[in-house]
């Protein structure tokens, strides 16, 4: 008889913080370019940006309902867990705190140099309060505190600075006691937070636009005569759920865009500050701004809002930067020639960003063209800025095509740009489909009608990722273009289901949420277990961003213990614990977390050697198998087959960037007495070879 551990799953907060805690390990590695470092240092402050906004706030919530939540905390009771997070997250401040102090002492042997107001030059100081003056002083926004009726409303993760300002006992104001006055810097969006002084001898000096304000602090106060000044860095983090209007007489976009701008006074959920501010100075702010026992409380260094660290200047130094890739194409897919010609005669995939975006867009501007092509159907999720997707719809639709979108407003803080791009679609006369109620449309798939001398011809594309040309630059994903009309016309079935909810089509070839991916994938786990117990080869291979599904977890113990191989590679959160006897002994888990961001979801199943692989825009996290309509699509091309297979070999043999999660989960570790490769480059020089071949 099997015992089962105590524990059979990690909590999915504290398993995302331990993926953040690998994003952090980046910054720390030194095969990792140096610029590079700061970056990740940068990526990781978004991230946990972006988790207090969302999960902090989702177990909060919780608490304040009076729950304990333990049926959907994985057994954590959720005021125990929001100490437990409080608790990693100013341990992990901490250690970042320490890695960016290592790798300013790293810049200064490149001779460049991170310095602050005490630090400055003559030469220097003409140059800042110069800069201030003109680029910086007409952007501030100052609030005197002392007298105000209400404290204002503080921008959810703008970073301000708390200034305390000790008058003079003589103060010419006589409004002005003598005492201490409390006054509010916010430090605008709008200015760069890195200001790159003059060179001098050879040397490169980089200041915070912090520490310029900081420097010049009297030119701001001009009215004050204090003794002793001093600004310390606060910010909050705002709970990022939207709430949604009940009210029958508001669209669909009008609900939204309340509930978008709700967020901007939305409940308070993390206070950060500067570990060296005066005491009186934070009990007045925590007092004033209604700081409560659940929200979490961070100390933290004299800098907030590291995520600025993404955009830290590279000066010239490309021997500081990953080197750059340039997007290859695809063997025998000619962008030169018409994409649907070529699909139509076999199906083509591509992974981006190692291989060239520029075929999703001309697809979708051949279909705009084409004077046979009647229809065109399309699922948006998020577009780039000044799209050119959106720009071939609407091309398409001003050419008398009949243009259809699902476009998803509820796309988590791309709410208000998808609401810009669905009024602009409207008002070029395309469909525009909503979605269905308590359901996300997650799905990323185009459908194209062709009239032909034979009748209509189908053509289309299927991704893992957003039909988004600015992150197709950063995130991996697979696309692929196929004319099988079986699949295709299933692909139309699932535009039908976001008209006529109620009407729950079959599918034979695709994987559609929220009716058939935990059945369908559940059989060919099945599928799995029976050819490991016939004394056959079994295994299966998946490659997602997270995991937090407990059925799916359970029936991949289920597989292990049937004796499955299992390999899996999951970028972000996992609930599983890999490797532990008699529950997942044969079950094998990493992390790659590299120059690219992987986003593709990917499922092989061993098959008896004949393997079945499929690509997805879902995760198995509940909310992608129950509550989100995704398509996962079959890939029938054997060539193309053999790709996905490789290149999940090439990830899960990366021994530097594969990131082993231990049985307790308690930390990520690498084995540097192995080859160190970095798999995302590798995966470039396969398909580089694979074009020369």
């Amino acid at each position: 008889m099997t015992v089962k551990p105590k524990n059979e799953y990690i909590n999915r907060e504290i398993s995302w913080l331990h993926f953040n805690e690998r994003v952090l390990q980046e910054s720390a590695d030194k095969d990792v370019p140096l610029i590079e470092r700061l970056r990740f240092l940068g990526i990781f402050s978004n991230n946990l940006d972006e988790f207090f906004k969302v999960r902090y706030a989702t177990v909060k919530r919780i608490v304040e309902a009076g729950k304990s939540g333990k049926s959907v905390l994985g057994g954590e009771v959720a005021k125990d867990l929001l100490e437990e997070i409080t608790t990693n997250v100013i341990r992990l401040q901490s250690k970042s705190g320490k890695i960016l102090q290592q790798i300013e002492r790293e810049l200064a042997t490149e001779q460049i140099f991170l310095i602050d107001e005490t630090e400055v030059s003559e030469s220097q100081a003409v140059f800042i309060r110069n800069y201030f003056l003109k680029e910086v002083n007409p952007e501030l926004i100052t609030i005197i505190l002392n007298n105000l009726a209400e404290f204002p409303n503080l921008k959810d993760t703008a970073a301000y600075l708390a200034v305390r300002i000790v008058l003079k006992g003589d103060s010419k104001l006589e409004s002005i006691r003598a005492g201490v006055q409390y006054a509010l810097i916010e430090i605008p969006k709008t200015l760069k937070r890195f200001v790159v002084l003059p060179e001098e001898n050879g040397k490169n000096y980089i200041m915070m636009v912090d520490d310029v304000i900081r420097f010049c602090m009297g030119k701001i106060f001009t009215m004050f005569e204090y003794e002793e000044i001093a600004a310390h860095m606060i910010k909050i983090t705002r709970d990022a759920e939207l709430d949604m209007d009940n009210d029958l007489s508001k669209s669909f976009i009008e609900k939204i865009s309340s509930s978008v701008e709700h967020r901007k006074i939305s409940d308070p959920v993390r206070f950060v500050y500067d570990k060296k501010i005066k005491m009186d100075t934070l009990r007045f702010l925590k007092e004033k701004m209604n700081i409560e026992e659940t929200d979490s409380v961070i100390p933290g260094g004299k800098y907030h809002n590291r995520r600025d660290y993404m955009g830290f200047p590279s000066l010239g130094r490309t021997d500081l930067l990953y080197k750059k890739i340039d997007a290859l194409p695809v063997k025998g897919f000619h962008l030169e020639g018409s994409i649907l010609e070529q699909i139509a005669l076999r199906d083509y995939m591509i992974y981006t960003p190692y291989q060239d975006y520029s075929y999703v867009i001309n697809f979708l501007k051949e279909a705009a063209l084409d004077p046979q092509v009647r229809r065109i159907k399309l699922t948006v999720y998020r577009l780039a800025n000044n799209s050119q997707v959106a720009a071939a719809l609407i091309n398409a639709a001003k050419n008398g095509k009949e243009v259809t979108v699902q476009i998803e407003l509820q796309a988590r803080f791309d709410e208000q740009a998808n609401i810009q791009y669905a009024n602009q679609f409207q008002e070029e006369g395309i469909k525009l489909i909503f979605g269905i109620p308590g359901l996300k449309v997650h799905t990323k798939v185009c459908f194209v009608e062709r009239e032909e001398e034979n009748g209509i011809k189908r053509y289309g594309f299927i991704s893992t990722g957003n039909f988004n040309e600015s992150t197709a630059k950063i995130y991996t994903d697979f696309t692929l273009f196929t004319s099988h009309d079986a699949i295709l016309k299933e692909v139309n079935r699932v535009f039908d289901f976001f008209e006529v909810p109620y009407k729950i089509n079959k599918y034979k070839h695709l994987i559609v949420s929220p009716h058939y991916t935990k059945s369908v994938f559940s059989r060919l786990i099945d599928g799995e277990i029976e050819n490991a117990r016939a004394g056959k080869d079994a295994f299966i291979k998946i490659k997602m961003n997270s995991f937090t599904s407990y059925k799916m977890v359970d029936k991949l113990y289920e597989a292990s213990r049937a004796g499955v191989k299992i390999q899996l590679i999951i970028r972000g959160v996992n609930c599983l614990i890999p490797g532990v006897a008699g529950m997942s002994e044969n079950i094998e888990a990493i992390s790659v977390v590299d120059k690219f961001l992987e986003h593709p979801r990917v499922f092989i199943f061993g098959n008896n050697n004949d393997p079945k692989v499929y690509i997805s825009s879902a995760d198995w996290m509940t909310r992608n198998i129950d509550y989100r309509v995704e398509v996962g699509c079959p890939i029938y091309d054997e060539d193309i087959k053999q790709e996905l297979l490789d290149t999940f070999e090439i990830s899960w043999n990366d021994n530097i960037k594969g990131r082993v999660f231990s049985q307790k989960h308690d930390n990520a570790y690498r084995d540097d007495d192995k080859p160190k490769v970095r798999s995302q480059f590798a995966i470039y020089d396969y398909y580089k070879k694979k074009l020369e071949n």
